[in-house]
């Protein structure tokens, strides 16, 4: 029996080593916040860490990922939010906590905004509580990774908060120049922006255009102005686009792979705008 004991217990030691091994090299991998989103967060309920009091107005911006990790443009799109709250007087909070998610938090906060966002990253409880936020009337802003996933657990994020499913980008060049179109008027996200542009970008293309079901479409890809492969949609190519999603107010932009696109004016313009927008600051619409 004690030679049995003894093997045994050599075979649990080896697979401990084993396990430390492995702990180890995704340590190494993906560093200690990937680590930590990837084998120890997972959608588990964490401490929420947000403040318990914010100015008002405030925005939350969420920038977990449980997909594709757009690495560059995270902490550039971070930067960038943390630089339009202090200059337009907004309570920040950035986190990738999504324990975050719940009604009394989400209260503290008048917009949501998806910074990459991708992967399964709620439990049922947190998909509920920021469902209700959102269709009860808080702001969501949402753009590139956040609406780039190719299959979605979550029905109603992809169907109707963003309202077009991802189906791909060109892969020969992956980022290519492309002619940008204005059509949303007077809408806050796009008002000043020249009547077009140039813009480089790996150029997202979805299942079928939300103005199918009323989405109201901001700007638009010209698809001869670069080469979409096998994922050309036609003459109705959005590129970014808002509704009401209940009493909610929902913006979308695909743009936004690379670092640089954060430094760019026009789409500073844009973000700028569209929060303003789902901050209920200027514009219309979702009363």
């Amino acid at each position: 029996m004690a030679g049995i004991s003894r093997a045994r217990l050599a075979r649990a030691l080896d697979l401990v080593t084993v396990f430390a091994l492995a702990a180890i090299v995704a340590l190494v991998a993906f560093g200690w916040s990937g680590f930590q989103r990837y084998y120890v967060d997972g959608v588990k309920l964490l401490a929420a860490t947000a403040p318990d009091e914010a100015e008002r107005p405030a925005i939350l911006v969420f920038s977990k990922t449980r997909g594709y990790r757009h690495d560059d443009a995270i902490p550039a799109a971070n930067d960038l939010f943390a630089r339009f709250a202090r200059e337009q007087g907004w309570d920040y909070f950035q986190t990738e906590n999504a324990a975050n998610f719940t009604p009394e938090m989400l209260a503290r906060f008048d917009a949501v905004v998806f910074n990459n966002v991708s992967g399964d990253v709620f439990t049922p409880q947190q998909r509920e509580a920021f469902r209700a936020y959102v269709e009860g009337g808080g702001g969501f802003v949402g753009f590139h990774g956040s609406g780039g996933d190719n299959e979605y657990a979550w029905r109603w994020y992809v169907d109707e908060l963003i309202g077009a499913q991802f189906i791909g980008h060109p892969m020969a060049p992956q980022f290519q120049s492309g002619r940008l179109v204005p059509e949303g008027g007077d809408h806050p996200a796009t008002a000043g922006l020249p009547p077009h542009w140039f813009w480089i970008d790996e150029f997202y293309s979805f299942e079928a255009s939300p103005r199918a079901k009323g989405y109201d479409i901001l700007l638009t890809i010209d698809e001869e102005s670069y080469a979409p492969e096998r994922l050309a949609m036609g003459s109705d190519h959005p590129m970014a686009w808002w509704h009401c999603q209940g009493g909610g107010r929902a913006f979308y932009s695909a743009l936004g792979h690379r670092p640089e696109s954060y430094t760019e004016p026009e789409y500073q313009a844009m973000l700028l705008g569209a929060t303003r927008w789902a901050l209920r600051l200027e514009g219309n619409g979702c009363e």
